[in-house]
């Protein structure tokens, strides 16, 4: 036997030496770098990126979920989690990128439902403030200000849950709600106007007006935007003290049986189609 064959026979028991090229090739070879170089190529490909955008439309919630800044506005988890995970791949679109925004989409979807307000579907949308509020306050002080809208909200809140109703945000002394039904709009609306004749801060009792208008908003994280948001808004600002004004659309949901209904004939609002009829209603 030669130095040569020792050699070979003393390397690994049975003679063999395990000396090939393939047992030689380190960990994370020429294969898997190919391997995750085709997979960098499939989750950047245009056209499944189109794809995963376009399951996206079809899916609850807003599509734009992550890649509009106002979608993850606000600070409830989803919506971090979106603001995070947009920012993080802004540079880079991919598809787990896609995968990752719907997920937290249908999550946010799910979360705004669960509340009872439908998506994608006609809303009641209601706007109050409180009449002569802000020369009361000027008078007032900050303080007795502050007071007092706090006990607005403990009025006027409780009855918009109630009612299968959501307040979409505050606006100093008024607030905008939108619900389910018109029904439920107007009861809710008609209750915490009833309510603040208890509420009494420094001589000032405060007196609601409000506004009522049947659409379809857009909405976009917590919040809603469009035609119909403003037309809610202006009919609104038209309303007199202990007023509740209501747009035709909402006028044709109710039941004329339960509502007097009287229409307000001069009324003008800054951006609303001429076509809008307005009625001040009350609840038989």
């Amino acid at each position: 036997m030669t130095a040569k064959d020792e050699g070979t026979q003393g390397d690994l028991p049975g003679g063999d030496s395990g000396s090939g090229p393939e047992d030689d090739a380190p960990l994370g070879g020429p294969g898997e770098e190919a391997d995750d170089s085709r997979a960098a190529r499939v989750a950047s490909d245009p056209r499944i990126l189109a794809a995963a955008k376009a399951l996206r439309k079809v899916l609850p919630g807003d599509s734009r979920f992550g890649d509009d800044p106002l979608s993850t506005a606000g600070d409830k988890q989803s919506q971090v989690l979106g603001r995070r995970l947009a920012e993080a791949t802004a540079e880079r679109p991919s598809l787990l990128r896609e995968a990752g925004l719907t997920a937290l989409q249908v999550w946010e979807a799910m979360g705004q439902s669960a509340g009872r307000i439908p998506v994608k579907s006609d809303l009641t949308i209601a706007f109050t403030d409180l009449v002569d509020f802000s020369k009361w306050s000027l008078r007032a002080g900050d303080e007795a200000a502050v007071e007092l809208l706090r006990d607005v909200s403990v009025a006027i809140e409780p009855p918009v849950a109630e009612h299968t109703g959501k307040v979409v945000k505050r606006l100093g002394d008024g607030m905008m709600a939108v619900f389910a039904a018109p029904v439920d709009a107007l009861e809710a609306i008609t209750a915490a106007r009833d309510r603040l004749a208890d509420v009494e801060v420094g001589g000032y009792q405060p007196r609601l007006r409000a506004g009522l208008h049947l659409g379809r908003p857009e909405r976009v994280g917590d919040d809603y935007f469009g035609n119909d948001v403003n037309i809610a808004a202006r009919v609104a600002e038209a309303a007199s003290a202990n007023e509740i004004l209501i747009s035709g659309a909402v006028l044709s949901e109710l039941d004329e049986a339960t509502v007097t209904a009287k229409r307000k004939r001069l009324f003008r609002g800054k951006g609303v189609p001429p076509d809008v009829k307005v009625y001040s209603v009350t609840s038989r």
